[in-house]
């Protein structure tokens, strides 16, 4: 069960978008921006307050990789492994970071909810490769060396 912030929050971002069915998507954006991911509960009462069918939003929500029902840490950390960083070796980088942040593919956060890691497709900057995000900021041309360095730096952050 939420805290009642949280409903009194999602009611703030209702009213900026209006009581919609077309405003479902910048909705839950919002609240996952607010929350690093979309709290279930939250989903519910927005379907409900948008007189949206829960298994409608649901659908929504599920149908977009963006949108995630799992917590995720203060560092969202995202590793390109398309075509490009793929060649460029990305996968050394992805299991130096694993390797540093105690984590693995099934298990994506740390414990002190301070860093998640995903894999991507494609972040869009092929030239640049290897790259990964931090947060949606570009680190182009990366090492395992520099990854575990930039860990460095953001755990003192």
């Amino acid at each position: 069960m939420l805290d009642q912030t949280y409903y009194d929050k999602a009611d703030e971002i209702i009213a900026e978008h209006g009581n919609h069915q077309a405003s479902l998507i910048p909705i839950i954006q919002d609240i996952q921006s607010e929350y690093r991911y979309l709290p279930p509960e939250l989903l519910t009462y927005v379907a409900r307050k948008l007189e949206i069918n829960e298994a409608k939003a649901y659908s929504v929500a599920t149908f977009y990789e963006n949108f995630s029902f799992e917590p995720k840490g203060k560092y969202i950390i995202k590793v390109c492994d398309g075509t490009a960083c793929h060649v460029r070796k990305s996968i050394p980088i992805l299991e130096r970071l694993y390797s540093e942040l105690g984590l693995s593919v099934e298990k994506a956060t740390t414990d002190d909810m301070m860093f998640t890691l995903e894999t991507v497709s494609c972040l869009g900057a092929c030239g640049l490769a290897p790259v990964l995000t931090v947060n949606d900021k570009v680190y182009p041309g990366m090492t395992p060396d520099a990854a575990a360095e930039l860990i460095r730096e953001l755990r003192g952050a």
